[in-house]
């Protein structure tokens, strides 16, 4: 049996919602330790030795200043430190591993700084074939800074094969690099009990799941429905928004000027939490400046619930082709506003033949196998 590294820069250590990626990234590994054996080596607050978690899984924690890692800046001097420390503690990391252990193959989630570890460690010292997958913070954020851009497309050309997790972000990798890119989507294991009876009439269920950070477009969803009309409150059964983050203080005072309508405020939720919220829900906000295609889509999805999102990355794509919900005309909060006026005189149960076949798309099951084929087909090429 193969064996593959998977070097992560966020798996779940508390399992309280806070790492929606990580979660992603745990459930795809064990996904595919049904495949293969599975080294999952990931940050945490403590370096810890090998720890099997199940006959084909083994998790190996390195320890960083701080976490999530994604708090860290490169353009922020004050984060230069941890940073340069964090790079040191990934790489001694993956060469431990290495050293100890045979391994096949080596998958770097993301690009940065897992792929330069890959790179630097697996590939240049012990020979060690290793692919990569993007995210757009990868590409769009990271790769805007001269010295990094050039370090990210070195790791991308010496990699064995370049996943993304969207279609546009996919084509910006295949521009960078002129070769292939094969489109991966994140999405995780959702466990539903039965299949949802989706509302015929109104007043529905609304609800916001993810970080309270200016990308995820929180503050343009709260200045959204302060922008409602009293006759679309009177289609509004309740919303509920959830998460946490850094405009955790906007958030709450926002919500101030919305107490006299039926919205709850909520911390983060963990997966179970998260599907029970979409089986609940008639609708998924998704207000978001920056994406590509988030987890939270592809959770609501399976969970059979149509979407309101704002027209950024792969969402206008997958709402026009699949009508699987309701786009913004533009990322502003009266646009948004306006779409969810929209789609509050629409019955959900509309949607319904269109979400389970795009939730097929991000079934994890297939995603894996088209994985494990692309790497094994590409293995036997070498």
């Amino acid at each position: 049996m193969a064996h593959i590294v998977l070097i992560t820069t966020s798996y779940p250590i508390s399992n309280d919602g806070s790492e929606a990626a990580g979660s992603f990234v745990a459930d795809f590994s064990k996904e595919l330790s049904n495949h293969t054996k599975v080294t999952v080596i990931a940050p945490g607050n403590n370096t810890t030795d090998p720890e099997s978690i199940s006959n084909n899984i083994t998790i190996v924690r390195f320890k960083v200043p701080k976490l999530p890692l994604s708090l860290l800046k490169p353009y922020n001097p004050m984060n230069w430190l941890s940073i340069l420390k964090t790079l040191k503690s990934g790489a001694r990391a993956l060469e431990q591993v290495l050293e100890d252990t045979h391994i096949d193959h080596i998958f770097a989630l993301w690009t940065l700084p897992s792929g330069y570890w890959a790179r630097n460690i697996g590939y240049r010292k012990f020979k060690i074939p290793y692919s990569t997958w993007s995210l757009g913070s990868d590409i769009w954020s990271l790769g805007k800074i001269p010295i990094i851009r050039t370090i990210l497309k070195n790791v991308l050309l010496a990699s064995q094969s370049n996943f993304a997790d969207g279609y546009l972000l996919r084509d910006t990798i295949q521009s960078i690099t002129k070769r292939d890119c094969i489109f991966l989507p994140s999405t995780r294991a959702v466990n539903i009990t039965s299949r949802k009876q989706l509302s015929t009439s109104p007043p529905f269920r609304l609800a916001y799941l993810g970080r309270w950070h200016a990308n995820k477009g929180i503050d343009l969803l709260l200045d959204s429905l302060i922008l409602l009309r009293e006759e679309d409150w009177q289609h509004i059964k309740e919303i509920q928004i959830c998460g946490g983050g850094p405009m955790n203080d906007i958030v709450r005072n926002s919500a101030k000027n919305l107490s006299n309508r039926p919205i709850t405020i909520r911390g983060y939720l963990d997966k179970a939490e998260a599907t029970k919220l979409f089986e609940w829900a008639d609708y998924v906000l998704i207000p978001s400046r920056i994406e590509s295609i988030p987890v939270v889509f592809s959770d609501a999805m399976k969970c059979a619930c149509p979407v309101v999102c704002m027209p950024v990355g792969d969402l206008p794509y997958l709402i026009n082709k699949y009508n699987i919900g309701i786009l913004a005309n533009q990322v502003t909060a009266e646009s948004f506003s306006k779409a969810i006026s929209r789609i509050l005189l629409e019955h959900p149960d509309s949607y319904s033949a269109k979400l389970d076949q795009v939730a097929n798309v991000f079934r994890l099951e297939y995603i894996v196998d088209n994985f494990m084929k692309i790497i094994l087909s590409e293995e036997d090429g070498r």
